[in-house]
């Protein structure tokens, strides 16, 4: 101790100096100023740790720790889910009109198996019907409860009408099998009437002009999606699929390619909310908030595919909302 003391002594000095002149002033010195001057001659002399907890009182009061904790989880991803997944949905900029019925008609989709798949679910909405056999449908809008319904509708758009990256594109190529019926976008389509190659890039329902198909071209090459390393160029699976419908409805309608950009990062988002609410989670730590990010720059392969979203998750807690995206239908 007095080795200790000789080492430390500036650091302790002005401690032991307060402390001997309250001792010597015994009517000043209360109890309270004796545990306080204790408390600081143990601080001066050694390195504390003050851990408080919370007694059962204050536990009834205020909740325990973790209960705080699960608090601050549910504001943040509330938060979140506000600027990144609407409650209200999102309008898309194109007029769905009669493609639901179309579809039906030309046996890409099979009304029956939908209702089937569906009645499993809790039964098809009346707006889900109206998008799947009505007529002069308006403007279409995503939302949570009907992102699942409209991922099914924009792959059957983009499975069955006619394009040249479904023929030339990365599905054909040799390297991949050169055989695209191997593939879960269209393997896994089974809610056809008959087999599903049979409409594979068959029907001509959106004819898209040289100019259109070369934008659809340049920002299929630009949106990845989180389930693997692929864009939607390469559309081997059902959200792939489901995105080159989407860009094909907004570039034969007239959408220009940055709300072409902005509306597919509001698709994805719907259709990997877990995904897209901890990509939102990471911008924020680097200052940059959810409405002033880049749609491109998110939907890349640095943010959006398999690879670079595992990049994203090491470095912040992922979101865990209660629901996810799926590769079935």
């Amino acid at each position: 101790m007095k080795n200790f003391i000789k080492n430390n002594y500036v650091k302790i000095k002005p401690a032991l100096i307060w402390l001997s002149d309250k001792i010597k002033k015994p009517r000043i010195l209360g109890p309270v100023s004796i545990v306080l001057a204790f408390a600081i001659a143990v601080y001066a002399f050694f390195d504390v740790d003050v851990i408080v907890k919370r007694g059962p009182l204050a536990a009834r009061l205020f909740g325990s720790s973790e209960q705080a904790q699960q608090r601050r989880a549910d504001k943040e991803l509330a938060r979140l889910q506000d600027a990144v997944l609407p409650q209200e949905g999102v309008t898309l900029p194109v007029v769905w009109g009669n493609l639901g019925s179309e579809l039906i008609t030309l046996g890409v989709i099979d009304a029956g198996k939908m209702e089937q798949l569906y009645a499993a679910r809790g039964g098809l909405s009346e707006e889900d019907r109206w998008i799947l056999s009505g007529a002069d449908n308006g403007k279409l809008k995503i939302t949570a409860q009907n992102a699942g319904f409209l991922l099914n509708m924009f792959w059957a758009l983009g499975l069955a009408n006619k394009n040249e990256i479904l023929e030339k594109g990365p599905m054909m190529d040799k390297k991949y099998g050169g055989d695209p019926s191997r593939f879960a976008s269209t393997g896994g389509w089974s809610l056809a009437r008959g087999n599903t190659m049979n409409h594979y890039s068959k029907h001509s329902m959106m004819a898209l002009t040289p100019e259109q198909q070369e934008v659809v071209t340049r920002v299929s090459q630009g949106i990845y999606r989180p389930c693997c390393g692929n864009s939607t160029h390469f559309p081997d699976c059902n959200h792939g699929m489901a995105m080159l419908g989407l860009l094909e409805l907004m570039a034969s309608q007239g959408v220009g390619e940055d709300e072409m950009y902005r509306m597919a990062l509001v698709a994805n988002s719907y259709w990997f909310p877990d995904n897209y609410l901890t990509i939102a989670k990471y911008l924020e730590s680097k200052n940059v908030s959810w409405n002033e990010a880049d749609p491109r720059q998110i939907l890349s392969a640095d943010y959006s595919s398999g690879a670079g979203y595992n990049r994203i998750r090491s470095e912040v807690e992922p979101v865990k909302p209660k629901s996810g995206g799926s590769c079935g239908v």
